[in-house]
């Protein structure tokens, strides 16, 4: 039988991070942007100074510290598990550490159980709208948690850590093959160095230097069809009769990999379902939205794996646009390379204006203003030959995890709730499964 105590009777210590001074080098420092997905990453992080900004010993981050956003509206409650040291390590004020204390909790039963009281976290919040606060004494006192005998708790987070070791050895197997999918693209189209480079003569373009036989046209040139996305309604009426999944600039991200579940499903006008359903190679393009820090402009290639993922027709968002590609002059593939690479060196930057707190996209003069190099048919075709199966895999190894994902978080709260008993179950765990320094 499972004990349920207060969080602060099993936490060591539950306090807000630093006010940090930003600087290049120093104590890494990580934000809310780092607390993602129920994981910790330091993509986002950043540096302070710790000769100019003292930190207090107890901030700096120990091996299964639990990270909590504490302020904003969407981002509060959010949690993380610090399972990776990444040296001297710290959290800014809008994060809140909660250490676990390893004498009466397993330190990764700990991560686990924090994530299913996630939803009771990010109620909590205090204050006016768009500055709601998460008090740690509230955290500390009103947050219950179900604490079985070690060993219990042990075999419970290995079973859930299984499904996330799956997760993140196809995570890392999925960020190789998109590195080396734009490496590619970058070594071709780029730097010039494809099959057959050494052959080639090398002419004068308003681009520089380009292979022969290559061109350059306005990005606006390749497209034979563009439009801005919709919204409609969340009910039907009269006019919004017809259903259709909507993808936003806040999905591209996970439906690069498939992973659709948070797609609003929504009521639409018929001619506008008639002209912005989606179809395979198109591209969907942010033009709106952003923030500090995450320019508009990323970009969505469809597969046919995205269409059948939806049991509806398929249109993007109004802060979207879909480009169909004119097929006979450049492949979609490498358009959408190239859109990938002006927003990693940050050149869609130039294209962005900020009012009234959000960012815009000139959509008219980016399409009359960014130049495309337009490589040789033959190219192309190798390129899209050779790109196209790791786009395949990206995707299938994403469906896994959005698979695996659903399985792990269905047995999640009836493993904590304690409705499936794993006492009597020979679970071998490895070694840093649990807290490891706790005596049974």
């Amino acid at each position: 039988m499972a004990d349920t105590k207060k969080l602060s009777d099993i936490a060591s210590y539950i306090a807000r991070g630093i006010p940090p001074i930003y600087d290049n080098i120093g104590t890494l420092i990580l934000n809310q942007k780092c607390v993602r997905d129920n994981r910790v990453s330091k993509e986002e992080a950043k540096f302070t100074n710790s000769q100019k900004k003292s930190i207090n010993p107890q901030k700096l981050l120990q091996k299964w510290d639990v990270l909590v956003n504490s302020t904003g509206e969407g981002t509060l409650g959010r949690v993380g598990q610090y399972q990776k040291q990444w040296g001297d390590c710290t959290v800014d004020s809008h994060v809140t550490i909660v250490r676990p204390n390893l004498s009466l909790v397993d330190g990764l039963y700990f991560g686990y159980v924090m994530i299913f009281r996630q939803p009771a976290i990010a109620i909590m919040g205090e204050g006016a709208t768009g500055q709601t606060e998460l008090s740690r004494v509230r955290l500390g006192s009103e947050i219950n948690i179900s604490l079985p005998p070690l060993p219990v708790q042990r075999k419970i987070a290995g079973i859930l850590s299984a499904y996330d070791d799956l997760i993140e050895n196809n995570r890392r197997r999925i960020v190789l093959l998109e590195e080396m999918a734009q490496a590619l693209y970058r070594e071709w189209f780029v730097h010039f160095r494809y099959p057959g480079h050494e052959q080639d003569a090398l002419v004068e373009s308003a681009l520089g230097a380009i292979p022969e036989g290559w061109g350059v046209k306005a990005f606006g040139e390749l497209l034979k069809y563009h439009i801005g996305g919709g919204w409609g309604k969340d009910v039907p009426d009269e006019e919004y009769t017809e259903r259709a999944y909507v993808i936003r600039g806040t999905d591209i991200p996970s439906a690069r990999y498939v992973s659709v579940a948070n797609c609003p499903l929504r009521f639409h006008k018929k001619s506008n379902i008639a002209s912005r359903q989606i179809q395979v190679k198109d591209i969907i393009f942010e033009v709106s939205g952003g923030s500090k820090g995450q320019p508009v402009g990323r970009a969505l290639q469809v597969s046919q794996q995205l269409i059948n993922a939806f049991d509806e027709d398929l249109i993007c968002a109004s802060f979207c646009k879909i480009l169909r590609v004119k097929e006979e002059i450049i492949r979609p593939e490498v358009l959408f390379f190239h859109l990938q690479e002006i927003y990693r060196d940050g050149r869609i930057e130039k294209y962005q204006v900020q009012s009234t707190g959000i960012i815009n996209f000139k959509f008219v003069y980016f399409l009359e203003n960014e130049m495309i190099i337009i490589p040789s048919t033959l190219i192309q075709e190798q390129f899209v030959e050779i790109i196209n199966p790791m786009l395949e895999t990206v995707q299938v190894l994403g469906a896994k995890n959005a698979n695996l994902r659903r399985t792990r978080d269905l047995l999640l709260p009836r493993l904590i709730g304690g409705e499936l008993d794993v006492a009597g179950l020979d679970i071998a765990l490895g070694e840093g499964e649990g807290g490891g320094d706790v005596g049974v």
